[in-house]
């Protein structure tokens, strides 16, 4: 499949002057989904990757084999340019390398590699530890190095502004856009006055991740620099809700075509694209 068109329409977004929010997505269908209603972006985040997956939590169990096709699957079925959250790139800085060479070949518009110390050494259950910041440019020039395609958008990613302050979060965004990537992605940021500092210190777009109440403005935002904010990640909780009620009042005797908050039969042909694959089966099974 061509990736590259998808890659260039996520440059669009970073090059745009508002703020995008992506559709969270885990599997082909969710990602149909956002595709049908119009969100410009999709991301599949690791967290997610790990529960979706293979059922649990977010403690870096998830290999990168199994996240990359797991990417694959998603990116196959439309055309949704998808952002993922590639952790710290598995392992140092070749592991990164090697992460971004699978996930490229996954078919992904942009990735981003963050400084956190994962998996948590012994030792330090509980506390988050950064990476030194020579460490994380290491990683970042190693994930430039390990793209293939220009259009591929390769982002740093710190959540020094939770762990070590605003201070060491400019540090290390001053280094990681010397040392060439497209973007910077920030987890933690609470107040604006934190996110003014850090636009007043670096000159690319920016991402933030778990955007509060408070910095919800869409033009606040855009005017800060900020091309893309995640909302969390909801879809995929209400999936797993939706699927618990439902098997919960089957197992308990309720008609299970008379269940509560069914898809309608236009929605299931839509997003599995029955029509296209009967009229394929049509042209070339009929004979």
């Amino acid at each position: 499949m061509h990736w590259t068109p998808r890659r260039e329409r996520f440059r669009a977004v970073l090059a745009a002057d508002r703020c995008f929010h992506p559709g969270s997505v885990y599997d082909a269908i969710s990602a149909r989904i956002a595709e049908d209603l119009g969100f410009e972006i999709g991301m599949f985040a690791g967290s997610i990757g790990s529960m979706s997956v293979i059922g649990a939590p977010d403690l870096i169990t998830l290999t990168l084999t199994e996240f990359a096709q797991q990417a694959y699957r998603i990116n196959r079925a439309g055309g949704l340019p998808l952002m993922v959250d590639a952790d710290h790139g598995y392992g140092n800085a070749l592991n990164v390398k090697r992460t971004v060479e699978e996930l490229e070949s996954a078919g992904v518009a942009a990735l981003t590699i963050e400084d956190t110390d994962l998996p948590q050494p012994f030792g330090t259950l509980g506390s988050t530890r950064l990476v030194p910041i020579a460490e994380g440019v290491g990683k970042m020039k190693a994930a430039l190095a390990g793209r293939q395609d220009p259009s591929l958008v390769i982002v740093g990613r710190t959540s020094a502004v939770q762990v070590t302050g605003v201070e060491d979060a400019i540090a290390r965004a001053r280094a990681y856009e010397a040392a060439g990537v497209d973007a910077l992605f920030f987890v933690g940021i609470k107040a604006k006055a934190e996110l003014e500092a850090i636009r007043a210190a670096v000159r690319l777009p920016l991402m933030l991740g778990g955007t509060p109440p408070a910095l919800r403005d869409p033009a606040w935002l855009a005017a800060n620099g900020v091309r893309v904010a995640l909302l969390g990640h909801q879809p995929f909780a209400a999936a797993v809700q939706a699927t618990y009620a439902a098997l919960k009042a089957i197992r308990e005797g309720a008609d299970p075509d008379r269940l509560p908050g069914l898809a309608p039969a236009d929605l299931m042909k839509r997003v599995t694209r029955e029509d296209d694959h009967r009229r394929w089966q049509q042209d070339w099974l009929a004979g």
